[in-house]
C-alpha cells in the first residue's frame, strides 16, 4: 500500500508539473517540455533511490546513522559558504550547485535527523531527558544547531518543517508534553517577532489574516499570489476546467509549478482532484503510522513514524496555505511540486518507510512462507530476514520450552495448511536440508526491543 500510494503520487506529480509548467518552460527555453522532462528524470532518479532503500535493511541504516547525520551537518555548513547559491533568486541561500545538478542540503538533513534521531532515542528513558547519556540532550542540541543553520540560509519555511519533524520524533519517543508545550510557546513567540519585524515575511501574516475573512486589501501587491490561488480554486469548482486547461499558469499565478501546484490541481481537476490528493496523503499517514505500530523494534518504529510525519505534515502545510488556512511558507508539496532534490530525497525516504514495512515480523513470516510479492520478484528485491536469521540462528527457539510447545501443537493439530512441502529426496536416499523459515508465531522475542507504552 505504501508503494502504491507513493507511485500514484509521483505519477500524478509528473502529469501536473507538465501541465502547470508549460508557459514557464516555453518562456525560459522555447520548449513546453523542458520542465516536465527534467521532473521526469528526477522522479526516475527518486524511484531508483527508492529501489535502493527497499533493498537496504533498516538495521544497516542504523549502523550508518552517525555518518549520515555528519554528512548532513557538513552540507548545511557548506551551503553557507560561497559554494551556496539561491540568495538572489529566491531570497534564501539553500542550494549547492554540482555541475548540471543542484542539491538542497536541508531536504537531506530532514531525512538524516529522522534516521539519526530514531537510532539514538530508541529504548531510552524518556522520563529523564536531561541526562547526557540518555540520547535526548544530544539530539536536541544537534537539532537546534541544524535549525539554526537552516535559518541562517534564510529559508524559514524549511526551518519550520525541520523543527516539526524534530518535534514528532520527540513525541513518538515519549518526551513529556510539557516540553513540547514549552517548545510551541517559543515557536509562537518567534512568529510574533517575525510578524512585528516587518518585511515580506510579516506581510505574509497580514495576508493570512485577510484571507481568513475573505478580504484582500492589496490584490496587486502583497496578496497577489494568495488571491490568484483562491481564484484558481474557484475556477475549478467541482469537476475542474480540464487537464491542461488552467488559465492561472499563464503567468497569473506565481510559482504555479512549485509552491502553488495544488491550486492548479484544484483548477484543472476540481474538488474531486484536490480531495484525491488529500486522500492519498491521508492513506500514506495511515499506513505509515500502522507500520510504526507493527515495526520490529523501537528504532524502526521511530524511523517509520518520523518519516511519515515529516512528509505528511509538509503536504498538509502546503495545502493549508494554498487554502488560506496558514500563512504562506514556501514549502513544496512533496512528490507533486516541481523540484529535483525534493523528488529524489522524498522518494528515497518513502523507500526507507516501505523497507521498514517489509521487515515487520508478520511480513517476514508471510513472505518466507507464501513467497514474495510480484513487485519484489520483478525488481529483484530479496526476501527480508528475521534478526535470528541474520545472525545465523533462525531455527533457535526464543525460550527453552518453546520448541516443546510447538511440537505439541503440531501433534495436536497436524501440519499447518500454509506449510511448504517437504524437499524432494535426492539420489542416494538422503534429503536436501530444508532452509530455515521464519515463523512469527514462534518468535516471542521480537518485541523485546520495543518500549512498552
Amino acid at each position: 500500500m505504501i508503494r502504491t500510494v507513493v507511485l500514484v503520487l509521483a505519477g500524478l506529480g509528473v502529469v501536473m508539473v507538465l501541465s502547470s509548467s508549460m508557459a514557464y518552460s516555453f518562456a525560459s527555453s522555447s520548449s513546453v517540455w523542458a520542465q516536465a522532462i527534467r521532473q521526469t528524470v528526477m522522479v526516475a532518479g527518486g524511484l531508483g533511490a527508492m529501489w535502493v532503500m527497499l533493498k537496504t535493511s533498516p538495521d544497516r541504516l542504523r549502523r550508518l546513522s552517525h555518518v549520515i547525520m555528519g554528512v548532513a551537518i557538513f552540507l548545511l555548513v557548506l551551503v553557507l559558504t560561497p559554494a551556496g547559491t539561491g540568495r538572489e533568486e529566491v531570497g534564501s541561500q539553500s542550494w549547492l550547485v554540482l555541475g548540471p545538478l543542484s542539491l538542497q542540503p536541508s531536504e537531506f538533513a530532514r531525512v538524516a535527523i529522522a534516521i539519526w534521531g530514531a537510532a539514538i532515542l530508541a529504548n531510552k528513558d524518556h522520563t529523564r531527558p536531561s541526562r547526557l547519556d540518555n540520547g535526548f540532550a544530544p539530539f536536541v542540541a544537534v537539532a537546534t544547531v541544524c535549525v539554526g543553520l537552516i535559518g541562517l540560509q534564510g529559508d524559514y519555511g524549511m526551518a519550520v518543517s525541520f523543527a516539526i519533524v524534530v518535534g514528532f520524533i520527540l513525541i513518538f519517543a515519549g518526551i513529556s508534553w510539557r516540553v513540547i508545550a514549552a517548545a510551541c510557546v517559543a515557536a509562537a513567540f518567534g512568529m510574533l517577532l517575525i510578524f512585528l519585524s516587518g518585511g515580506y515575511r510579516s506581510n505574509r501574516f497580514h495576508v493570512y489574516f485577510d484571507a481568513l475573512f475573505g478580504n484582500f486589501d492589496d490584490t496587486r501587491g502583497i496578496a497577489f499570489q494568495s488571491h490568484q490561488g483562491f481564484l484558481s480554486l474557484a475556477d475549478g469548482s467541482f469537476f475542474g476546467v480540464g487537464l491542461g486547461q488552467s488559465r492561472a499558469k499563464w503567468f497569473y499565478l506565481p510559482e504555479a509549478r512549485n509552491d502553488f501546484i495544488f491550486a492548479v490541481i484544484g483548477e484543472e481537476l476540481g474538488l474531486w482532484g484536490g480531495a484525491l490528493v488529500i486522500a492519498l496523503f491521508g492513506l500514506l499517514a495511515f499506513f505509515g503510522l500502522r507500520t510504526a505500530r507493527r515495526a520490529r523494534n523501537q528504532f524502526q518504529a521511530l524511523l517509520a513514524a518520523a518519516l511519515t510525519a515529516g512528509v505528511v505534515s509538509q503536504a498538509f502545510i502546503n495545502i493549508a496555505y494554498v487554502l488560506g488556512l496558514l500563512p504562506v511558507t514556501g514549502i513544496q508539496l512533496p512528490m507533486l511540486s516541481a523540484g529535483g532534490t525534493s523528488a529524489v530525497i522524498t522518494l528515497g525516504a518513502m523507500g526507507i518507510l516501505a523497507s521498514v514495512a517489509r521487515h515487520e515480523p508478520d511480513a517476514v513470516s508471510a513472505m518466507q512462507n507464501y513467497g514474495r510479492p510480484a513487485f519484489d520478484c520483478l525488481f529483484g528485491i530479496g526476501e527480508p530476514k528475521a534478526p535470528r536469521q541474520v545472525r545465523g540462528r533462525a531455527a533457535a527457539p526464543e525460550h527453552p520450552g518453546q520448541q516443546g510447545r510447538a511440537t505439541g501443537r503440531g501433534q495436536r493439530f497436524g501440519t499447518p495448511v500454509t506449510a511448504r512441502p517437504a524437499p524432494a529426496p535426492v539420489p542416494g536416499g538422503s534429503r536436501r536440508p530444508a532452509p530455515a523459515r521464519y515463523d512469527v508465531g514462534r518468535d516471542r522475542g521480537w518485541r523485546s526491543d520495543r518500549r512498552v507504552s
